[in-house]
């Protein structure tokens, strides 16, 4: 009876992933919000050397000398208040959260939640799969912005040198920030799920609970990243994924759907 029932729970997840997979890549608002990731790094890179010249505004203005800076610093940087630590590649954790409210509130107001837990009791199923429909859409928009800014950096003619790290540094950094985005979507899911149809309620709480961890992101994720932090950041991703979920779980049981 054991075996069936996981057999049961897999089958039903797999088929709340298919509706939700396809869900999401038939709505407008994955790909809106990829090609702003996309837009972002290029306008931003592009704009700012157009600032003054290249050394003096740079010294002047804290612009981006590096087109690594638009993706993150070497640790040992601190956290400043520039243009460069500001306008890189950790805005995009509070687009996530933008798209994951977005996601969750449009089935409370649309009536697709009310219809699916009639029909299905547990409510696990339902979190596990928002959970990784939105990790996946979080990966497109990260992707998205790192494509972004290897072009916009080409076309604002910035180098591509690494000092203090190398290509190994750049690929475990952005695996370690792609893995942590599963920290802000389980916040935001399970704000969305309190929320519910009040889709600026649960953006406006997912970004206060951001702002909480967002000085932690450059610490976490340097540009000289290592394997370290890679599996610091996907344990940490995994564990906010269970525990918050485990917290959605219980306030979609407790609470009513409306």
């Amino acid at each position: 009876m054991n075996t069936f029932g996981k057999k049961s729970f897999l089958r039903k997840l797999k088929s709340m992933l298919t509706v939700d997979f396809k869900r999401m890549f038939t709505m407008p608002l994955i790909y809106i919000m990829a090609g702003v990731c996309f837009a972002m790094p290029i306008l931003i890179l592009v704009m700012t050397t157009m600032m003054g010249d290249a050394e003096e505004g740079a010294e002047a203005m804290g612009t981006f000398t590096n087109v690594w800076q638009a993706i993150g610093s070497v640790s040992g940087a601190g956290m400043s208040m520039d243009l460069t630590s500001m306008c890189n590649i950790n805005m995009l954790y509070f687009l996530v959260a933008v798209l994951v409210c977005i996601f969750v509130a449009d089935d409370f107001k649309s009536g697709y939640a009310k219809n699916l837990f009639t029909v299905r009791s547990k409510k696990v199923d339902y979190v596990c799969s928002k959970s990784l429909v939105c990790f996946v859409g979080a990966t497109i928009m990260f992707v998205a912005y790192f494509i972004g800014a290897m072009i916009g950096g080409a076309i604002a003619g910035l180098p591509f040198t690494t000092e203090g790290f190398g290509a190994g540094g750049v690929i475990a950094c952005m695996l370690s920030k792609i893995f942590m985005t599963a920290i802000f979507v389980s916040i935001a899911l399970c704000l969305g799920t309190v929320a519910k149809q009040k889709l600026w309620l649960s953006i406006l709480c997912s970004f206060a609970a951001g702002m909480l961890l967002f000085t932690m992101i450059p610490m976490i994720s340097p540009l000289d990243s290592g394997f370290v932090n890679v599996v610091m950041c996907l344990a940490g991703g995994g564990l906010f994924a269970v525990g918050l979920g485990a917290v959605s779980n219980l306030i979609l049981n407790k609470t009513s759907l409306v």
